[in-house]
């Protein structure tokens, strides 16, 4: 497939909790093969966006596919096809990398996962503490691991919220470098971020702002649209426009 296949194609997405509503409209394509970077203040609904594209929360409306299967009806299979790495840690503390990683591989029913979980080892440079328990880990290494364990079924698509929040710059740098890759080899990608240095790294930006999605498009757009020379003006300018309309 081309990268210009589309993988989430969602219209008019909104969700309440009780009279309150989180995300409010939202429409968005996603393409395989591109890394598309998620920005919003705290509480915008970036979270509650990601969590209904990937079948963990229901619409209370609004309509779409994921992977061509429909967010309603079919979230169970589009979980199989997805991987999701959430903000907080949360994988077993008290089981070593390895066992992670079987733990992982048994609920997605990897058939003779062994080589599977060395090769993704390898990949992510977690070989040399396969053994460690996980709850020993620094927050660079337990990154690795979350990142390790939601491709290890090899999704077709991979959503990321938050996944550097409290990371030193070189695991950041790094973690990103394995982005890419991912991305080069056709999985699509959707990362919501506060760095402005990693928001420059996508190849499209999704803003999102009180639970509406107030811009999207790539840098150079964004930019043009707010003539402003970079990405952290273009969003404090969305910001204070939000802001205002509320």
């Amino acid at each position: 497939m081309s990268g210009g296949d589309v993988v989430i194609d969602v219209e008019h997405l909104t969700k309440k909790f009780g009279d309150k509503t989180v995300v409010n409209d939202v429409s968005l394509t996603i393409r395989r093969g591109k890394i598309y970077g998620f920005l919003g203040p705290n509480g915008s609904g970036k979270t509650t966006t990601i969590r209904m594209l990937c079948g963990i929360l229901t619409p209370s409306d609004g309509h779409g596919t994921c992977l061509g299967l429909n967010l309603r009806t079919e979230a169970f299979r589009i979980r199989e096809r997805i991987g999701y790495m959430t903000q907080k840690f949360s994988f077993w503390d008290d089981l070593t990398v390895r066992e992670n990683l079987a733990f992982v591989a048994d609920i997605f029913r990897i058939k003779d996962p062994t080589p599977r979980i060395d090769a993704t080892l390898h990949d992510l440079g977690l070989t040399h503490r396969a053994d460690q328990l996980a709850g020993t880990l620094s927050g660079g290494w337990k990154q690795r691991l979350a990142l390790a364990a939601c491709t290890l079924h090899r999704p077709e698509i991979l959503l990321l919220d938050e996944p550097t929040a409290g990371v030193d710059p070189k695991a950041r740098k790094e973690f990103w470098q394995e982005i890419r890759q991912f991305a080069d080899v056709g999985m699509s990608i959707l990362v919501s971020t506060h760095y402005m240095d990693e928001a420059n790294r996508c190849d499209e930006i999704i803003y999102i702002a009180y639970g509406d999605v107030v811009a999207k498009g790539s840098i150079d757009s964004i930019l043009t649209a707010t003539g402003k020379s970079n990405l952290e003006e273009a969003f404090i300018y969305y910001m204070d426009r939000s802001h205002a309309e509320a």
